[in-house]
């Protein structure tokens, strides 16, 4: 009796302690009121300028209502980004090759803990900057509709069925479970019909018909919004339909109208300056318009540099202060849905140790990701797996140490990265395993490399060798550096450490100058390589630059210098606040040799592992590539570079057995290579573990069941120009003539087949219908399979696809297992689109397909694939846009 009245009597104070301080609290600071609630008494008590201030992606602090500054820009494409250490997992479009939607979102879920546990951490030295929040950019989940664009490597493929199914576990894994608070918030983008030219992003005008919208376009985003629950949409650079896509209120009616989207848009960066630029969509004159007509159309937050002309757009009456609170209302719910405004004890996420970043678990799941994204293409006489027994084995090719393609574009730094030539040889640590870069990747692409400080001296009398170097202690090379020493050479990655004690790691700048005198005359190519942001000058002139808010592209000048000539050396780097300093110094030196050394390697091997295909050096992101085939990030054509093909060809003439393995993230054509080589693999950009994962699949350590997204076409001539956006002859649903391969194949080392499906042969249009296969693995190991279903409409009165996926699952069989794969297609998945993109059922055949590719006569007749005939009947079954 006692103890309950002292316990009463301690929850009675603790409940007048808690209402004292709720009574001292503002609304917006009392969590026991709904998020709604507290958003609205805060934006009551903003000023103009405050609002408009919260609207930009890097918003400052307001102290006097205890709002944190907040940087909404980070990335997370295939790992933490740009922000220190991280697991890097393979890119995209190797993420999307897995086929497997429990992968993405075990990945996707990693990401987000690494993510928070480093948030918390920056937040906890008042970090928050660029790169150290919780709002992410991520997933694009644009169509690869044309393998020419730069970025396809960033997206799920060609597909968007599968585009849809792989985006809403990585959204779901992203973004967390929690009832009440986001673990963090992912962004779909680019929104809407965007994928190409880079060139004219900043201009081009889309006019895709309601049909293509409606079947190719908008279905992933609407899966990605209506089943994801994405919380964040980021709208495109070009126009749609005369109004750019961040100014479009059609578009902004599809998401928040038609599928109730919740969130906030943001736009691409600096995508709203377009709006005035006469040199892009130049729509309005000035940035006060702009702005008003971004925010109008739903655009809340903006990346760049024109919202803050809001305030004048407000005085010149373009758009009144109730619109703005409509965008901020939402911004702000978002902050408090992440709880930015509540102490951490109430944020379970909070509790993410930072020990999770780049732990062994998340190193294992790399590696099984990258393992399960290897696709293998050709496997003629079983040439694979190899045997571990070989003695000499020489790797060559352009790709095959390069950390770069480990990592593709939008990557964080992984501590310990394996490179195929360091995954074969940690895979034979007994035999001669020997490396030759053999060519150039294209013509004129230099492999560049450290220059070494045997050509570096600190002054022109050539006395001292390196590069003097002076280090400040704050971001503009000011005042008297706190250290000045000689450097052999510029060769340094510190990640989150300092050069010295007495500077900060994330605040200092360094200037190197000296001079460069080579040894041999010729043309060499200079670039510097750094982050965050760094000039380079070869006698004055600047030949290389880069700045923390764009992917690190080694933008290099090719030069003709004579041997014993002293060129002037002045490199300037700034860190500011990021999480991973860095700072390289390279050229390429003229070798007209690599091809002999190659040749001389693969004569005196057992077996040549080549590696070869493109880099994010050649595609990406609005690019400055001088290479021929290439322009802007995007190509010009899809052949192997011919530097490649050419060093193949000469190897193949000495009759050794080779593997070609590709490193890269569009499709490639490659005809003589299929026709001539006994095996090649496709790897894609896989991430930190990559080399190893190579010679797991190589050795037969692991069994490859990766899956094309894309088609591989023979030639450029197979598709339409690349700026049209109708789907006429692009992708596997609309192409009717012979690809290299098609979307969803892949061989493994073990074989399988497919009985009869069990499915009902009638029923009525707008029922739902259940398919059954069985698949039995009849090798004699164990393997997966990646069971896919198709659908075509062959008595439909709208124009159709030849075929259209509409499910798929990746199992796994043991050896002689048989297992029963279970689909549910509903109304959508057997619909066509009528003109005004409306999805219907009618009566006629349906055909499905089952089985591990798409059908043909040769998968038919080897019961790859099982077929079945299904007649609906009744009436059109019209289902809502």
């Amino acid at each position: 009796m006692k103890r309950t009245t002292k316990n009463l009597v301690i929850l009675l104070v603790f409940s007048i302690n808690t209402i004292t301080l709720l009574m001292a609290q503002q609304p917006y600071q009392q969590t026991n009121l709904s998020f709604e609630q507290r958003t609205d008494d805060l934006l009551s008590r903003l000023t103009l300028q405050e609002k408009v201030d919260l609207m930009r992606y890097d918003s400052p602090a307001v102290e006097r209502l205890g709002i944190p500054a907040m940087n909404w820009w980070n990335e997370c494409l295939h790992g933490v980004a740009r922000a220190g250490v991280a697991t890097v997992f393979p890119q995209a479009i190797g993420m999307a090759a897995m086929w497997d939607t429990n992968q993405m979102f075990n990945i996707a879920n990693s990401i987000s803990d690494e993510a928070r546990a480093k948030y918390h951490e920056f937040a906890s030295r008042g970090k928050r900057g660029i790169y150290q929040g919780l709002t992410y950019w991520t997933p694009n989940i644009n169509i690869f509709r044309d393998p020419r664009w730069g970025r396809g490597m960033e997206t799920y493929g060609e597909d968007p069925y599968l585009t849809g199914e792989l985006a809403v576990p990585f959204i779901k894994g992203l973004q967390g479970n929690n009832p009440k608070y986001f673990k963090l918030i992912a962004t779909a983008k680019h929104f809407a019909v965007h994928s190409g030219p880079e060139s004219t992003r900043h201009s081009f005008d889309v006019w895709p018909s309601q049909r293509y919208m409606a079947e190719t376009y908008t279905p992933h985003f609407k899966k990605s919004v209506i089943d994801g629950k994405v919380y964040s949409v980021m709208c495109a650079y070009q126009r749609f339909r005369g109004s750019p896509c961040c100014g479009s209120k059609y578009l902004e009616s599809l998401l928040r109208d038609k599928w109730d989207f919740k969130g906030y848009i943001v736009s691409d960066c600096w995508a709203i300056k377009d709006f005035y630029d006469k040199t892009a969509h130049h729509v309005v004159n000035t940035k006060e318009e702009a702005a008003a007509m971004a925010v109008k159309a739903g655009t809340d937050l903006n990346c760049g540099s024109t919202y803050p002309a809001l305030v004048e757009a407000v005085k010149q009456g373009l758009i009144n202060e109730k619109e703005l609170d409509v965008s901020l209302r939402r911004l702000l719910l978002a902050r408090m849905k992440l709880g930015q405004f509540d102490s951490d004890e109430q944020v379970t996420y909070s509790n993410i140790p930072y020990s999770v970043v780049d732990s062994k678990p998340h190193q294992q799941l790399a590696l099984e990701a990258a393992r399960k994204s290897i696709v293998l293409l050709k496997n003629e006489k079983n040439i694979l797996p190899l045997s571990k027994n070989l003695k000499n084995v020489a790797v060559i090719g352009p790709n095959a140490d390069d950390l770069e393609v480990l990592l593709g574009n939008y990557n964080g730094f992984p501590s310990n990265p394996k490179t195929p030539l360091q995954g074969i040889r940690e895979k034979l640590p007994n035999a001669n395993v020997t490396y030759a870069q053999g060519c150039e990747l294209a013509d004129r692409l230099p492999a560049l490399e450290a220059i070494p400080a045997q050509v570096l001296f600190t002054d022109k009398s050539l006395q001292t060798s390196g590069l003097k170097a002076e280090y400040f202690d704050n971001i503009k090379l000011e005042g008297t550096p706190k250290q000045t020493v000689v450097d052999a050479n510029v060769n340094f990655v510190w990640g989150a450490k300092a050069p010295f004690e007495t500077i900060k790691y994330d605040q200092f700048s360094v200037r190197w100058t000296g001079v460069l005198v080579p040894n041999k005359t010729g043309e060499y190519a200079i670039s510097g390589e750094g982050f965050s942001g760094f000039q380079l000058f070869v006698n004055d002139s600047l030949i290389s630059k880069w700045s923390s808010e764009h992917h690190p592209q080694k933008e290099y000048e090719h030069l003709q210098l004579v041997a014993g000539t002293a060129y002037k050396i002045r490199l300037e780097y700034i860190q500011n606040n990021t999480e991973h300093a860095m700072m390289r110094l390279l050229w390429t030196v003229p070798n007209g040799n690599m091809k002999q050394e190659a040749i001389a390697l693969a004569q005196k091997s057992d077996v040549v592992i080549l590696c070869m295909g493109l880099s994010p050096r050649l595609e990406g992101e609005e690019m400055k590539v001088k290479v021929e085939g290439f322009s802007g990030g995007d190509r010009l054509d899809i052949k192997l570079p011919h530097t490649q093909s050419e060093l193949i060809q000469e190897i193949y003439k000495l009759g050794k057995p080779i593997v070609l393995v590709l490193l890269n993230g569009s499709a490639v054509a490659f005809n003589w290579e299929k026709e001539n080589l006994s095996a090649i693999v496709e790897a894609w950009y896989p991430g930190q573990a990559g080399g190893t994962a190579i010679a797991d699949v190589l050795w037969g350590d692991y069994n490859p069941a990766g899956r094309l997204p894309l088609t591989f076409y023979k030639s450029i001539d197979q598709i339409p120009a690349f700026d049209n956006y109708d789907m006429a002859g692009k992708t596997y649903r609309y192409f009717k003539g012979e690809p290299l391969y098609e979307f969803g194949y892949g061989l493994s080392y073990s074989t399988f087949e497919y009985s009869k499906i069990e499915a009902t042969k009638k029923m009525n249009a707008g029922d739902s219908l259940q398919v059954a296969v069985n698949v039995k693995n009849t090798s004699s190991r164990d393997g997966d399979e990646v069971v896919q279903l198709y659908v075509s409409l062959p008595n439909s009165k709208h124009p159709v696809p030849v075929r259209s996926m509409q499910g798929f699952k990746r199992i796994h069989l043991k050896a002689g297992e048989t297992q029963k794969v279970m689909f549910t297609l509903s109304p959508i998945h057997l619909a066509a689109y009528t003109d005004e993109g409306i999805p219907v059922v009618t009566a006629g055949k349906v055909q499905l397909s089952v089985g591990g590719k798409q059908p043909d006569a040769l998968s038919l007749k080897n019961k790859n694939v099982a077929q079945k005939i299904i007649q609906l009947k009744g009436k059109d079954f019209y289902m809502p846009e």
